[in-house]
């Protein structure tokens, strides 16, 4: 083996590790909760709306659930197919929260609380915070972005904080 052979070889390893590493180290981020189908592929998978639930890693009590397009079929099942940027969230108080400094004197504002894969290469659904002081609330935001163009398409949902039981 030459040696151009063998850097050729070492790039596209090295490439290769480092999709690997992007693409399962977003999906371990959440916990299916469920899914429901809705379009029937003959071959592969059907089309799905998947509900995720996590946690804000900042913001113990904090706890936001997703519901995303997941696309099927055959390159659906191999991890090819792009998802579109269709997207719901609902974030809710689970328990007592204490804010951290950062995000009281708004900090942390846009931060990134999650983040998942929607295709193979560029393209990714997000979570970010936002914190309300006027009105004590937390407020997450999820878009779909994509290295090129991103969508509009975009949701939210508020946490007020209030005294825990």
């Amino acid at each position: 083996m030459t040696n151009l052979n063998k850097e050729s070889f070492f790039n596209v390893a090295f490439i290769s590790n480092v999709i690997l590493l992007i693409f399962f180290s977003s999906s371990l981020s959440a916990e299916k909760i469920g899914s429901v189908s809705t379009k029937f592929k003959l071959l592969g998978a059907n089309d799905k709306i998947v509900i995720e639930a996590f946690d804000d890693p900042d913001i113990a009590g904090a706890t936001c659930y997703l519901s995303r397009a997941k696309t099927g079929g055959v390159s659906g099942a191999v991890g090819i197919a792009e998802d579109t940027s269709d997207a719901s969230i609902a974030c809710r108080q689970v328990g007592p929260i204490t804010l951290p400094q950062d995000v009281k004197n708004g900090n942390a504002d846009g931060e990134e609380v999650f983040k998942k894969s929607t295709s193979l290469l560029f393209k990714s659904l997000q979570v970010v915070r936002f914190y309300d002081p006027k009105r004590n609330v937390l407020i997450y935001l999820t878009y779909s972005d994509r290295i090129i163009e991103g969508s509009p398409k975009n949701s939210i949902s508020t946490i007020p904080i209030m005294p825990w039981r």
